[in-house]
């Protein structure tokens, strides 16, 4: 991400605590019907995650809702949450798949409207566990329509690992592989300040005298130690990736040998024989629960809900699954897809979901009456680490 990008990320966690106050103090009203198309919706989204066969054929979700609705799909890929946050701050989107440490900022900065589930006739398919998840539900509003979820990954190249890591420490602490060669220079690591939290998850256990208990969630002590870990980190790491077609790239011509990821990378080098594999190590993986969110501004609200809808259908949601390595938000979409398979849910961690820590906003009050560090400082931070070197 450019720095002018970075410096409106900063911007926007410092106001995030007022935006609160005054998102969750005025009155809202939310659709109450839906009419005739627009024509249009455009959608900010992570790459892979709406397809019209352009890449693989046999992956297409928008071409038959183009024809069947008559709204056609414009779509702007974002890198990171950081990125989706300052391009919905722009406006001139209509929708966004926003994960939960972009979701609850966009809540609070006002920028996002609630969504008439009554509207959306597949709502009552999706995940109990999903439905009134706290990363799109504000006082019992609904601001998102759940999507997709997964677990952050760990891919490492099969050739240099002939057993399966077991733990993060191949990325975040240095050490001779079981190619004799050091792991220096050949990792990488995520271009965004959420990835502390993969840093705190792995301190959690390896370093349990810390107490942290919840990576999103971590007092002035425990963020140092975390902070430290990042800075050796960062003479580890030749390059951060936040594209994911870039690090596909980077798996395949620069020498990498292990690094976080999302399935959807592993899975597109799978597809074209590289020697790579993931795992979720002992101290388990933070991990995304992404929800499709509404522009307060939406020019094309009718098309928008025909998107929500047929965002839930079955098919949508097991040809997705199937393409990024994740799992559906509507249960049933597990069976019967002959992309997916029968098995392809449990592959995917369908049963992970309570080993998996979901991405969120940290705040500065936090359990316990506690005072933790907010997500202004943690940007900060990481843009200073990544920096370095």
């Amino acid at each position: 991400m450019k720095f002018d990008s970075y410096k409106r990320v900063v911007f926007s966690a410092a106001v995030l605590a007022i935006a609160f106050a005054v998102a969750c103090g005025k009155k809202e009203t939310k659709v109450s019907e839906i009419g005739q198309g627009e024509g249009e919706v455009s959608i900010v989204a992570w790459p892979g995650y709406i397809e019209r066969g352009e890449t693989d054929k046999g992956y297409d979700w928008v071409t038959e809702f183009e024809k069947n609705s008559g709204c056609k799909v414009n779509v702007k890929t974002a890198a990171t949450s950081d990125e989706m946050v300052a391009l919905m701050n722009e406006g001139g989107f209509d929708l966004v798949t926003a994960s939960g440490d972009a979701s609850l900022r966009l809540v609070a900065g006002g920028k996002v409207q609630e969504i008439n589930t009554d509207l959306i006739p597949s709502w009552k398919n999706v995940d109990s566990r999903l439905q009134n998840a706290p990363w799109h539900t504000v006082e019992g509003k609904h601001y998102g329509v759940p999507y997709q979820w997964g677990p952050n990954v760990l891919m490492y190249n099969t050739k240099v690992f002939k057993k399966a890591p077991t733990s993060w420490n191949v990325v975040f602490e240095e050490q001779v592989l079981a190619d004799g060669k050091s792991n220096k220079g050949r990792v990488q690591a995520f271009d965004g300040p959420i990835y502390i939290a993969d840093a705190a998850l792995y301190l959690k256990q390896s370093k349990p005298e810390l107490g942290i208990q919840d990576p999103y969630e971590l007092d002035e002590k425990q963020y140092n130690a975390v902070i430290e870990l990042l800075k050796k980190q960062r003479q580890l790491v030749p390059k951060y990736w936040h594209d994911a077609m870039v690090q596909v790239d980077d798996f395949k011509k620069e020498g990498l040998v292990a690094s976080s990821t999302w399935p959807f990378q592993v899975n597109l080098l799978v597809g074209e024989k590289q020697p790579v594999a993931s795992v979720v190590p002992k101290e388990g993986a933070t991990g995304w629960a992404d929800s499709t969110m509404l522009h307060k501004d939406s020019k094309h609200v009718n098309c928008a809900y025909k998107w929500l809808e047929h965002s839930l259908s079955q098919k949508v949601q097991g040809d997705l699954a199937s393409w990024f390595g994740s799992v559906p938000s509507v249960p049933s979409a597990c069976k019967g897809n002959a992309l997916l398979g029968d098995t392809g849910c449990a592959i995917n961690g369908f049963n992970n979901f309570e080993k998996i820590s979901f991405w969120r906003t940290p705040k500065e009050d936090c359990s316990g009456g506690r005072k933790c560090i907010p997500y202004k400082k943690w940007a900060e931070d990481y843009i200073s680490i990544i920096g370095s070197k």
